[in-house]
């Protein structure tokens, strides 16, 4: 029989199910051409037609279709079926790559309808551009796994790879490239954050275009605070050539760490918040890149051990050394958290997949207590640092171990708040030799304590100490001094035999249509 032509209104879905049998099979879109050549070289499709197929932009002619049909063993009405496609197989290893959400039909994903929605939704759920926006970039940096080549050249261009940085030799720069420095006084004083709590704030700096960069005086006392202000503005002259199109810098634990760049509060999502929130990064980034050029920080970290301290010898903050970690460590696993009491998210990254806490992006008190982050956060006062050893447990994923080091601190304004560096454990172990599935089984026979925390075998314990001799990150043999925490994304859904807060009720989710339908089909068989 021979196929129809498929209509406007479906060569959407006929898009979708060619681009994902074209991945599951491993197929470039040359590729893919390559093959309808073998099978019909006069009637085969170019590169150009195939991608016009699949984004839906282009119906194939009957001929073009039957080659299509062919190749991937399918009916040629069942690319014409509007049915659900093919899931298309996850690119790498990292499981938080299951939690993305296959935009199909592409249909309901169009430019033109995005910019209509987005806006709409952020509204109704409370979100301001200004944090949707840094959502976005996180999901870049972990992406890209906290990679930026372009930012790293343009940073040791500037600075020659000199290591370690003084405030004076940045100051040098400055004069090499036309940039100003003025100091004003202004104490830290109380303000309104993003969810209308009121915060201590701390007003550090400002540039002020084309080439101005005011400094509160009170950086003049804080060595490694100073240093960071000055490379992150003499990031924006680098970058941005001083247009003054940039958030000013303060302290006082909001979203992205620095005021709303307008004095309006918008609700809604304008250009203007997604472009500011995007050259605060790369500036944020380039000054990481300045204080602690690739190669000779890495080298130091190797020195120390990793140490989140070392920073004192060299002024530079434990956020800043925690944060450059991420990027130049030769092991890529790793996530970063800082937070506010209560549970309140300045920062994250998420380059080893871990979730995301729950309760963090909102005032909602589903938070597992047993992270090291909310350990310190529940203990303030005597709590200064944590290291540990964690079992993620989830029921619809594999367990994961991760290991992890926090800290209690405080910002420029005296805010207390925890900043948390870790790293999957997995893959590390796997890279030498030891099974995860084998450390799984070991964990469920595992003797436990009093608290539930699982008494880690001393085979297991070897392995895992022995891993971290190789990457020579000391504060993962620290947290092998004390049992294994089992930690889950929410404390609504614990995964412990003996749960560390009552357990809400879960209200039944009841589908009445679905039941009709059911009693339906029953009683037609």
């Amino acid at each position: 029989m021979k196929p129809k032509t498929p209509s406007a209104s479906n060569a959407h879905f006929l898009g979708s199910k060619l681009r994902s049998l074209r991945k599951q099979s491993g197929m470039t879109l040359e590729d893919l051409t390559a093959r309808c050549m073998q099978i019909d070289a006069i009637n085969a499709p170019s590169v150009s037609y195939i991608s016009l197929i699949e984004r839906g932009q282009r119906a194939p002619a009957p001929k073009v279709l039957e080659i299509l049909a062919t190749i991937f063993q399918r009916e040629s009405s069942w690319l014409l079926d509007d049915a659900q496609q093919p899931a298309v197989p996850l690119e790498d290893g990292n499981q938080r790559a299951a939690d993305r959400l296959q935009l199909e039909p592409q249909v309901l994903f169009s430019n033109d309808l995005m910019e209509i929605s987005i806006p709409e939704l952020l509204s109704q759920a409370n979100i301001t551009g200004r944090q949707f926006a840094h959502i976005l970039i996180r999901a870049y940096q972990e992406h890209n796994r906290n990679q930026f080549p372009d930012l790293e050249r343009a940073a040791d261009l500037v600075s020659q790879k000199r290591f370690p940085l003084r405030s004076r030799h940045i100051l040098d720069i400055y004069k090499h490239h036309g940039l100003k420095v003025k100091w004003f006084k202004k104490r830290s004083f109380h303000t309104i954050n993003d969810e209308e709590k009121e915060v201590e704030t701390f007003f550090r700096s400002f540039f002020d275009s084309p080439n101005t960069v005011y400094l509160n005086e009170d950086l003049k006392n804080n060595e490694a605070r100073l240093k960071y202000d000055l490379a992150f503005n003499l990031g924006h002259k680098i970058l941005h050539g001083g247009d003054g199109l940039i958030s000013s810098q303060s302290t006082g634990g909001e979203l992205g760490g620095s005021p709303p760049p307008s004095k309006d509060r918008l609700t809604t999502m304008n250009q203007r918040d997604i472009l500011i929130a995007w050259r605060d990064f790369e500036c944020s980034f380039f000054a990481g890149a300045l204080l602690c050029p690739r190669q000779p920080f890495r080298q130091y970290l190797s020195r120390k051990a990793y140490d989140i301290f070392s920073g004192k010898q060299i002024y530079l903050t434990p956020a800043v050394i925690m944060r450059r970690m991420t990027v130049v460590s030769p092991y890529r696993h790793w996530h970063y958290f800082d937070i506010y009491p209560p549970n309140n998210l300045r920062a994250v990254y998420r380059g080893n997949g871990i979730p995301l806490p729950s309760g963090t992006m909102t005032n909602s008190p589903d938070f597992c207590r047993q992270w090291a982050l909310f350990r310190m956060v529940d203990d303030l006062e005597s709590m200064t640092l944590c290291t540990q050893i964690s079992l993620m447990r989830e029921t619809d994923r594999d367990p994961r171990l991760y290991s992890c080091i926090a800290i209690r601190t405080k910002d420029g304004a005296g805010n207390p708040h925890i900043i948390s560096v870790g790293i999957d454990l997995f893959p590390l172990l796997e890279s030498h030799g030891t099974r995860p599935e084998t450390i799984i089984e070991a964990m469920k026979i595992a003797p436990r304590n009093k608290k539930n925390e699982i008494i880690m075998p001393q085979k297991i314990k070897e392995a895992i100490s022995s891993a971290a001799r190789i990457i020579n990150i000391s504060w993962i043999e620290e947290g092998l001094k004390s049992p294994i925490n089992i930690i889950c994304p929410r404390q609504s859904s614990c995964p412990r035999q003996t749960q560390c807060t009552p357990r809400p009720p879960t209200p039944k989710r009841i589908s009445w249509v679905e039941e009709i339908k059911e009693k339906i089909l029953v009683a037609s068989d």
